[in-house]
């Protein structure tokens, strides 16, 4: 008996396909970085104690000795520099569990799969901004504690501005660990990346009066235009926007976007260079 067979189209792939495979790797590398931060209650109250270290300690100590005589209000505009400072510096901390990866095999596995290296890369940032939130309503609370307020419409301002500083900050570590193996080292590497911003990107010290070697520094470091555009929003249509804001927010946008671009594609090469070099 013959069996009558019918001719079978081939199967095509959906033509979303690629990009639905790119957004499952970001929200799945994400959700796994996010439920490792959940299950660690010691890096949740790190989280929350700088915060209380940075903002408490250091800005309180400027704010009741060193803020006589400026044209504006030290306390908001040390509060959104920190907090701004604390997103950036968080995650950049944040993605040193990269190296972990590394060293258990789980990068390589995600680096042999089907999907775009980007997607890897944009959701390990995406979850290591997870905690750099965390941090950030530590800085408002202590902020709050210390009689220091923003607006709703400045909140949101600068909640629309987060997702663009997180990723700024892991675009920046994706360098570092493009190039340093080691935990340790890494640590270290990220410390030096990290600290110096904070004192020369006017986070806490204005810097429109640096000249030299600091104001060349200054410019070329991406929190500056971080900071220098959540200032932006907040103090929009105030008296105080000519004395805290340095750049035209289309400046300091186009800045953020540039850099994080340059650091996000020569990272990510770094990195996946160095892990077929493993």
């Amino acid at each position: 008996m013959s069996v009558l067979t019918l001719p079978v189209a081939p199967v095509r792939p959906l033509p979303h396909s690629r990009a639905w495979r790119a957004i499952n790797a970001v929200v799945t590398v994400t959700a796994r970085d996010i439920v490792l931060v959940i299950k660690s209650p010691s890096t949740l109250a790190v989280s929350l104690i700088m915060p209380l270290m940075m903002m408490g300690l250091i800005g309180g100590n400027l704010m009741e000795n060193m803020t006589g005589g400026l044209s504006f209000d030290f306390g908001e505009f040390m509060l959104v520099g920190m907090l701004i400072n604390m997103l950036f510096m968080t995650t950049t901390m944040g993605m040193t569990s990269m190296i972990d990866d590394s060293d258990e095999q789980f990068s390589a596995e995600m680096l042999v799969s089907p999907v775009s290296r980007y997607s890897i890369v944009i959701g390990k940032i995406l979850g290591s901004s997870f905690l750099a939130i965390i941090s950030g309503f530590g800085v408002l609370i202590i902020g709050w504690i210390m009689g220091i307020t923003l607006s709703g419409w400045q909140l949101l301002g600068l909640l629309a501005l987060t997702p663009l500083m997180c990723l700024s900050g892991g675009a920046l570590a994706m360098i570092v660990f493009g190039l340093v193996r080691n935990r340790k080292a890494a640590n270290m590497a990220v410390m030096m990346i990290t600290m110096p911003q904070m004192f020369l990107s006017g986070v806490i010290i204005p810097i429109a009066s640096s000249t030299g070697i600091l104001w060349f520094l200054s410019r070329i470091l991406p929190m500056t235009y971080c900071v220098d555009l959540g200032r932006a929003v907040v103090y929009a249509g105030t008296d105080q926007y000519a004395s805290t804001v340095l750049f035209n927010p289309a400046v300091s946008l186009t800045a953020i976007i540039g850099l994080t671009v340059v650091c996000l594609i020569l990272g990510t090469y770094l990195y996946v260079r160095s892990e077929k070099n493993r």
